[in-house]
């Protein structure tokens, strides 16, 4: 066991090297270990539903850095499962024995894909993306003379049906719900998103589940659904949410709920350890409720804040949740909690394109939801996004307006769009 205590990171993905890598920039100078499950350095996610698939982003691309570059600024990665934490002698003890004695410890653990209950979820044609290998095992899948299930109608699942058509897979869609993106947005946002999805060719089953999947004589698989339809196809997608990794909180005795319960700092209930990124359920800045975040915004922003806290700092964790989807031409975006809103403005920006602004009782903007063409309406949707981040009191009148210009509506300390 080593005797000076270092920065310890368990959780080597996008949010974990961030923080890594913030430790640094923030001055730093003692030892880094970030232990992870996976075979690469630090990556992000988004591109594996996305250009990864379709062949415009490499493996490499998607990395956060080069090895090299955090060999060069002595950080060390561990590719060990974590056997123990002990808070009370601030020590993680590796798979392989290896005991990191800590002074502060970060858990950015994230978490696994959700599976399916059912006959037949185990066999091989029955895939799931989380990782960067799990992409790499999809792509091959995709293309013309393919067959692709994909299970849920959340993001994951709509973005990959929308790479896999853009490469002339035949693609079913089942979702259990009656309408895609369950309460992200607005219903009659998830219902364009559907028609787009229904033009490309995407057969979308809304209120089906699958119950069994077989294997079929050669090569494919059946999946029986719910209401006795049978689909043969070549590969099965499931994509229906991640379950946060929050097993060795747990285990270390942490205050554990959907996540692991951090304060605004993103301290948890031991003291010197922190949680970030996609396990950590902290205060909403809205409502004060916790919530979890699992977007690329997220683990970008939390990293930050949680290595500033690791250094001795008192930041908190204020930012409004904010994510995006791109399918096929289309963006999708929403900031803040559009749940808390008790009244909504709708701003038509033409051609079908659109923002909905959700206001609470007192008229305070708590959130938009946009979907349209993202060549034609990026400007308008980042003009929103400042909006709702500096959370005035506004008429509904205005905002749905679209002769008063948004960027008017920004108070003159908003960052130039």
């Amino acid at each position: 066991m080593g005797t000076t205590p270092s920065m310890v990171i368990i959780g080597a993905g996008h949010c974990g090297g961030r923080a890594a890598q913030a430790l640094r920039d923030h001055g730093w100078s003692g030892a880094i270990d970030l232990v992870g499950l996976e075979r690469y350095p630090p990556y992000e996610r988004p591109p594996l539903s996305k250009e990864l698939l379709t062949g415009q982003k490499t493996p490499g691309a998607c990395l956060l850095r080069e090895s090299q570059a955090m060999i060069d600024d002595g950080i060390r990665l561990h590719a060990q499962r974590v056997a123990a934490i002990d808070t009370a002698a601030h020590t993680v003890t590796l798979a392989n024995r290896q005991v990191l004695p800590y002074r502060r410890l970060l858990l950015a653990t994230g978490g696994t894909a959700r599976g399916l209950g059912i006959p037949g979820a185990d066999l091989p044609e029955v895939l799931t993306l989380r990782t960067l290998d799990d992409a790499l095992l999809l792509a091959p899948l995709l293309g013309s003379g393919h067959r692709l299930l994909v299970v849920g109608g959340g993001f994951i699942g709509l973005e990959v049906a929308a790479c896999a058509r853009r490469l002339g897979t035949e693609v079913t869609l089942v979702e259990g719900a009656q309408r895609l993106l369950g309460r992200a947005v607005p219903a009659d946002i998830a219902a364009r998103v559907l028609a787009l999805h229904r033009e490309q060719g995407v057969d979308i089953r809304l209120g089906r589940l699958p119950v069994a999947i077989e294997p079929r004589a050669g090569a494919g698989v059946r999946v029986r659904l719910d209401d006795g339809a049978a689909i043969e196809v070549d590969t099965v997608l499931v994509g229906v949410g991640m379950q946060p990794a929050t097993e060795l909180a747990r285990a270390a005795g942490l205050a554990v709920d959907r996540g692991i319960l951090v304060d605004a700092g993103l301290r948890t209930s031991a003291p010197g350890v922190f949680a970030a990124g996609d396990v950590a359920e902290f205060p909403s800045a809205l409502s004060g409720l916790p919530i979890r975040q699992e977007t690329w915004f997220n683990a970008e922003t939390q990293a930050r804040v949680a290595a500033r806290n690791m250094l001795g700092g008192d930041e908190v964790c204020d930012q409004l949740p904010w994510f995006w989807s791109d399918q096929y031409e289309h963006q999708l975006q929403v900031c803040g909690e559009p749940a808390l809103g008790l009244s909504r403005a709708s701003r038509d920006l033409g051609a079908g394109d659109r923002i909905d602004f959700h206001l609470d009782a007192r008229g305070g903007l708590v959130g938009m939801s946009a979907w349209g063409l993202a060549a034609r309406s990026a400007r308008e949707f980042k003009l929103a996004r400042l909006l709702v981040e500096q959370r005035p009191t506004l008429d509904p009148r205005v905002l749905a307006d679209p002769a008063v210009k948004l960027r008017s509506l920004l108070s003159s300390t908003a960052v130039a769009a």
